[in-house]
């Protein structure tokens, strides 16, 4: 896929760090997209893994039922993470504006995006990034929903539907690093539940030769 130009841009190109100065300790999706995302992690996760919660805010949906080594977040509001009981470390990083992480090669067994996919204006240097310190067969996971803040959300994001950005996500792994070929599923709660959609894309590091 190829992205026009100001692809990601944003209504609103202030500073980031101004926009999410204000702790907002809400939920970003309801309750029953909450428990089907829930049940994807504890599924999907290792037991006992090392994690990273990027994008990460004052909720990590981690089911209580996994046990998890340790957690790290990397987000924006100091506020929100302080009061994150499944962050175990966490770092102040706007990756719009640097998409280094601080962390070594290799690090994580998993990473998450939970709903904030959307707000990445430099989505192939990030994604490059978790590959670097994933661990070899290492997933990511990249949950989203069609909730966003628009004035913060690029302008890619926000012209297509939520079956097309799963295709968007799925350029973003293979314009980046050595991925698996990326999976797109759709983990919305049955019909019958009026509730939030919710769609998860993922894919595993890949062993290069030089590793």
């Amino acid at each position: 896929m190829e992205y026009p130009e100001s692809s990601f841009q944003r209504e609103d190109e202030s500073d980031d760090a101004l926009f999410y100065s204000e702790a907002r300790l809400v939920v970003h999706i309801d309750a029953a997209a909450i428990i089907q995302l829930k049940k994807y992690l504890y599924d999907q996760l290792p037991e006992d893994c090392t994690l990273l919660d990027l994008m990460s805010s004052w909720r990590s949906h981690i089911p209580d039922e996994l046990t998890t080594h340790e957690v790290y977040g990397l987000g924006l509001n100091r506020e929100e993470m302080s009061n994150n009981p499944q962050l175990d470390y966490w770092v102040i990083k706007d990756i719009n504006k640097d998409p280094n992480f601080p962390y070594e090669d290799g690090k994580f067994d998993a990473a998450m995006v939970i709903v904030s996919i959307q707000y990445m204006t430099d989505p192939i240097s990030v994604f490059n990034e978790v590959n670097r310190v994933l661990k070899n067969n290492g997933k990511f996971h990249v949950v989203y929903s069609n909730r966003m803040f628009p004035t913060k959300a690029t302008k890619i994001w926000k012209v297509f539907n939520d079956i097309e950005r799963a295709s968007l996500i799925g350029s973003y792994f293979g314009n980046s690093g050595s991925w698996s070929v990326p999976k797109a599923v759709d983990l919305s709660p049955p019909r019958d539940v009026v509730s939030d959609p919710l769609f998860v894309v993922s894919a595993q590091k890949v062993q290069t030769m030089r590793d």
